[in-house]
């Protein structure tokens, strides 16, 4: 199982599309820390509302909160929109569907057992992930300073605290992607779903569906409104066991699902 990991590290390093993920990840960060300093700049509001635009106080206020804000806050408000997530489940989906379409599946499954595949494969979207998460939460570190933005230093022990949470929830959306593309050898639906999953689409549809019919709000535990909700900076006892259990239970259903749609063919 770990030499079949060192192999996809081996090939992922190689990999196209994984440079060209983790480079749109990045112009995404500096678009969304631009419009942070725009929108936090006294100057630009005054421009805008002399130029007719409406500026009202709470635009006022949500540029003097920006200023106030620590690394973490701010690096929270860039990544807690699902962006990391999206492109976690992006990413792996290409990875996978390529086994498909080299043969590269075939050739390890005839001399391997189906586990061993998908073990190796959750281990590597442990790896993928971690990357894009350490990427995101650096850059959004990072990038504040190239506009002007000074928030205020956390330690270095909270901010790998919060990469680590943030890091397995990540993780377990990975897994995901995993089982979907092993389920429906389809690269294009993998990425439709990936893409509203991570953007919250799903959660808005399962919540709307829990208040039609006076269910519990099971959109609290998907893994996009944990990211939004749960995985914030400073985190207490209720967050961190909230992660764990998400993320355990999310893990096992995508490892089943996974193990399960392995076809015969694949051996």
């Amino acid at each position: 199982m770990f030499n079949l990991l060192r192999m996809d590290c081996r090939r992922l390093f190689k990999s196209r599309n994984f440079y060209i993920t983790l480079a749109i990840t990045t112009i995404l960060l500096l678009l969304v820390v631009l419009l942070a300093s725009v929108v936090s700049d006294p100057n630009t509001l005054d421009a805008m509302q002399s130029n007719g635009a409406e500026v009202d106080d709470i635009d006022r206020q949500m540029s003097e909160w920006i200023h106030t804000m620590s690394q973490l806050e701010f690096a929270e408000e860039c990544i807690n929109s699902g962006l990391l997530l999206m492109m976690i489940g992006v990413g792996m989906t290409l990875f996978v569907n390529s086994d498909f379409t080299s043969g590269y599946i075939k050739n390890i499954c005839f001399t391997r057992p189906r586990y061993a595949y998908v073990l190796s494969k959750a281990l590597l979207a442990a790896v993928y992930s971690g990357l894009l998460t350490a990427a995101g939460v650096l850059l959004s570190l990072a990038f504040p300073l190239l506009f002007g933005l000074r928030p205020t230093a956390d330690s270095i022990g909270h901010i790998l605290q919060y990469t680590f949470w943030l890091w397995l929830v990540h993780w377990a959306f990975g897994l995901m992607a995993l089982a979907l593309a092993l389920l429906t050898r389809s690269s294009t639906l993998g990425i439709i779903f990936s893409v509203l999953s991570g953007g919250g689409v799903i959660a808005t549809l399962v919540q709307m569906v829990c208040q039609q019919l006076h269910w519990p709000a099971l959109e609290n535990y998907l893994l996009c409104v944990v990211v939004s909700r749960q995985c914030v900076p400073f985190l207490g006892m209720p967050q961190i066991r909230t992660i764990l259990l998400c993320t355990a239970g999310w893990s096992l259903v995508y490892l089943t699902i996974s193990l399960l749609t392995m076809k015969k063919q694949d051996i």
